[in-house]
């Protein structure tokens, strides 16, 4: 969830930055050039009352005779352009030149002179050229009209070049840059911990169901931190694993308080009807049926009390070597198996992993049991142990009739059956047994088909410690 929270939260705070990082950034350009812009129209006004009054050649041409008005114009604009480097000229209304700097510099017959020039002919003074970037080359041109008895008679003229500005644009620019990477930065960071902050008792939350899920009851949600929402949702939770483990623990007394109050008076009847036997004829079918269901009525309330204890037992976790301990259960089993004319095999080489080996021996004898069992004869039992990653597996397959997949979707479950084994001895309680104490150690049972027939039964146990 942090992973898709937290890029959202980026690109929103981003999106907030440069919404107000880019017209930050025009603005200081645009203020920038304005500044120029100001200036220039303040130069070009002086010029234009120097040149105001500048004597005129009748044909628009400079006067033969020298004017002093003239003159002082020109070294204002020749002093201008050597301290500056800005291109000014005065021009006649045809393009002419009054005086000009540097002395090769005119009109030209396009461009943004020419449309400054011809704009100032109708007596409108520049006020907003266009905005020159970073990267761009031009200049910045300005002309003001040069007025005389309510007519303009000339244009001021000048091109002013941007390096200057288009750097104190860039240095600009870099440090709004830079305030807008600290405050991503320090944006990213307020993200990072409010995403903690908030997620926080979501992943404790979801740690803890986890942990309730595979058998360990007794976990609770620490209610610290995060929003108030959530810490009332942990404390929610807390009260429904509370009543959850009571109802849990109600359901097992009473398994074990029956089974164990039935175990009497079902001693007592199985006495009586032993006694009863012994008037009847020893080949009595009635008495003899009777008996075998009374034996398999209290086989099923022994593994009820086995059932019930093994849901609420404790795991003693120890480091075991899995191979050793499936190599004592194969040994043990190989003369049931050898009865039954089933070869029972195992490949069983030393690994460790975190089980209790009561637990696990029980668990194993379960499954080699049902293995030999419904395995026909001259049939085969193969146990295996093996390590993957963080598990290692005791692997149990046969080449019995196997089961079916509905029947895979409800082996294990408490009391059943297949149809097809009804008349083998058992309870249906040997698995449900096996899962809880394979559970209580953070193990687990699962099942699947053999190829080419058969089942395969695989107990797992974690490697590492479980927590």
């Amino acid at each position: 969830m942090r992973t898709r929270l937290l890029p959202l939260l980026i690109v929103l705070m981003a999106a907030v930055l440069l919404a107000l990082g880019v017209p930050l950034a025009i603005s200081v350009a645009g203020a920038q050039q304005q500044k120029v812009v100001v200036d220039r129209i303040d130069d070009t006004a002086r010029f234009a009352a120097l040149a105001q009054f500048v004597t005129d050649a009748p044909n628009g041409s400079r006067a033969a005779a020298p004017d002093e008005r003239r003159e002082t114009l020109r070294r204002e604009l020749d002093s201008y352009y050597d301290v500056y480097g800005i291109r000014a000229g005065v021009f006649y209304r045809n393009g002419s030149a009054m005086a000009n700097a540097p002395d090769d510099w005119f009109v030209p017959r396009t461009g943004e002179v020419r449309a400054a020039f011809g704009e100032a002919l109708l007596s409108r003074r520049s006020h907003d050229p266009r905005q020159v970037w970073p990267w761009q080359r031009g200049g910045v041109v300005v002309a003001s009209p040069v007025i005389r008895d309510g007519d303009v008679v000339a244009v001021v003229v000048t091109d002013s070049p941007t390096g200057q500005m288009r750097s104190r644009t860039l240095r600009g620019w870099l440090f709004i840059g830079a305030g807008e990477i600290a405050a991503m930065l320090l944006a990213v960071g307020a993200a990072l911990r409010l995403t903690g902050w908030v997620l926080k008792p979501v992943g404790i939350l979801d740690a803890t169901t986890h942990d309730i899920a595979t058998g360990r009851l007794k976990s609770r949600v620490a209610v610290a931190g995060g929003p108030p929402e959530l810490r009332r949702l942990a404390r929610s939770f807390n009260e429904m694993a509370d009543n959850v483990e009571d109802v849990l623990e109600q359901q097992r007394a009473f398994v074990a308080d029956a089974s164990h109050q039935l175990r009497n008076p079902l001693s007592a009847l199985l006495l009586r009807i032993e006694l009863l036997a012994l008037e009847l004829p020893e080949d009595n079918e009635e008495i003899g049926s009777v008996r075998t269901e009374g034996k398999r009525l209290a086989q099923v309330l022994d593994d009820l009390l086995g059932l019930a204890l093994a849901e609420h037992a404790e795991a003693d976790l120890r480091l075991t070597d899995i191979g050793a301990l499936a190599g004592e259960r194969v040994a043990a089993w190989a003369p049931s198996a050898r009865a039954r004319g089933v070869r029972l095999t195992g490949d069983c080489p030393p690994t460790t992993a975190w089980a209790d080996p009561i637990a696990l021996s029980s668990a194993l004898d379960a499954v080699i049991d049902n293995a030999v069992k419904f395995t026909p004869e001259d049939g085969v039992v193969e146990v295996t142990v093996a390590s993957t990653g963080d598990t290692s597996r005791v692997l149990v397959t046969d080449t019995g009739p196997g089961l079916t997949d509905d029947e895979l979707a409800r082996v294990g479950d408490r009391f059943w059956r297949s149809g097809r084994h009804q008349n083998v001895k058992g309870s249906g309680l040997g698995l449900s047994i096996t899962r809880a104490l394979l559970a209580a150690g953070g193990g687990s049972l699962s099942y699947a088909h053999h190829e080419p027939r058969g089942l395969r039964v695989t107990v797992t146990v974690p490697r590492h410690r479980h927590p």
